[in-house]
């Protein structure tokens, strides 16, 4: 049927109010326009599509998975928080080694016993670290991965401090959901980008992972056998030494010199026992062809741990060593033997983010190398701080406190420009 001039008129008037009313029509208020760092976080999934192509990434694969991904504030808020940085030692190891994770990694070992002794004899790796780690990463198959890999890692790489670490980590994730054919539904993280159950990051899988129940697949979040296989093989590969111990409890001297306290520090045992070092219990050191390290987590009014090569290899699983003792000490429980016997400083009050920051400025200021001034206290930083309390007459553990950042400002604050 044919419109007259009016109908046509109508018609148009119609379609011109649709062009000129907004969306938010209707609405209180319009939409919040996207900020600085969305317009970013878009560029980078826009930009990164080539270079997932040109790396050999279908174009399917990079649409499906970063088709609803969005910055996520959560992540870049816990990227400044880290709790094995941020949180005292002690209050870390008390839920990761807390009796409740004991027993369950000694009822997670006996459930799956004959595939721990399989893993235990092909590796190397005791059965016991192996469940150890699994606990520290997931609570033994547990814990909740609540973040969509893609979007947790494209929030790392398009800014920020990590982004180094989380573009080839993206890229990576894509390989692996184009290798596995994983749905990306599925593919949950930490808000690190780690996964698993024993909590793998993306590269870390396509160099390391193992099928550990021979189903043609390796699938971390749900077979207990590739996720365990595949830590064990990690460890193997970064070089553990089968039948060697990872450390254990010491008791230092009066007097000790606590600069000599350093991981990095190491002596033969036969040295350690001539400084008058023993075991916790009073007994002397046991002979031993490797040498040794003493490990201070808590400073100089802490427990002490002489510490051997395969507690640096638990190093290269996740480079924070409170994680590497929680995971040495669970192991040690599961296995049987006794808790820590000497006391932590409870009475320390945690730094704060901003104390932190304030640390690492005041040692730049005097001139200390201390590395990205990011808040994390890491070993530059205390390197730095052991120095200064050398040059100073102060028992050098390198551990900070209240009371030494006070110190270190007074003296950053008097030095003239």
């Amino acid at each position: 049927m044919a419109l007259t001039s009016t109908s046509r008129i109508g018609l148009a008037a119609m379609a011109l109010a649709c062009v000129l009313t907004p969306a938010w029509a209707g609405q209180t208020q319009p939409p919040t326009p996207p900020s600085a760092q969305d317009l970013k976080f878009q560029a980078f999934i826009h930009d990164e599509r080539a270079v997932a192509i040109a790396a050999g990434i279908k174009p399917s694969i990079y649409e499906a998975a970063t088709a609803n991904i969005h910055r996520n504030q959560k992540v870049e808020d816990l990227n400044l928080n880290q709790p094995e940085f941020s949180r005292p030692v002690w209050l870390y190891l008390d839920s990761a080694v807390s009796n409740k994770r004991v027993l369950d990694g000694q009822a997670g070992l006996n459930a799956n016993l004959q595939t721990l002794s399989s893993i235990e004899a092909k590796y190397g790796v005791p059965k016991e670290v192996v469940v150890s780690i699994w606990g520290n990463e997931s609570d033994f198959g547990h814990g909740h991965e609540v973040f969509n890999m893609f979007e947790a890692l494209a929030t790392l790489a398009y800014d920020g401090p990590r982004a180094e670490y989380a573009k080839p980590e993206f890229l990576a994730a894509l390989k692996i959901m184009q290798q596995q054919k994983f749905d990306p539904a599925i593919m949950t993280a930490s808000w690190a980008g780690a996964f698993g159950q024993t909590q793998f990051t993306p590269t870390t899988f396509l160099q390391h992972a193992v099928d550990g129940d021979g189903d043609g697949v390796i699938d971390m979040w749900h077979s207990t056998a590739d996720a365990l296989a595949s830590a064990a093989n990690v460890l193997a590969d970064a070089g553990w030494q089968r039948g060697n111990v990872w450390g254990y409890e010491v008791r230092l001297p009066a007097g000790f010199a606590y600069d000599q306290a350093d991981v990095d520090t190491v002596k033969p045992v036969a040295d350690w026992r001539k400084l008058g070092v023993t075991k916790i219990s009073g007994a002397t050191l046991p002979s031993s062809l490797e040498n040794g390290a003493i490990f201070l987590p808590a400073g100089a009014r802490g427990p002490a741990f002489m510490v051997f090569d395969n507690f640096k290899v638990i190093l290269k699983y996740n480079n924070a060593a409170s994680y590497a003792l929680a995971v040495s000490l669970l192991a040690d429980r599961i296995k049987g033997k006794d808790p820590v016997q000497a006391s932590w400083p409870r009475d320390e009050i945690p730094l704060t983010r901003d104390e932190r920051l304030a640390f690492q400025t005041y040692l730049t200021k005097l001139g200390y190398d201390i590395g990205t001034i990011d808040g994390v206290l890491g070993r530059k930083a205390r390197a730095a701080l052991r120095t200064w309390q050398q040059r100073h007459g102060i028992a050098a553990d390198g551990f900070p406190t209240e009371d030494l950042l006070t110190r270190v400002a007074i003296d950053a604050q008097s030095r003239k420009p």
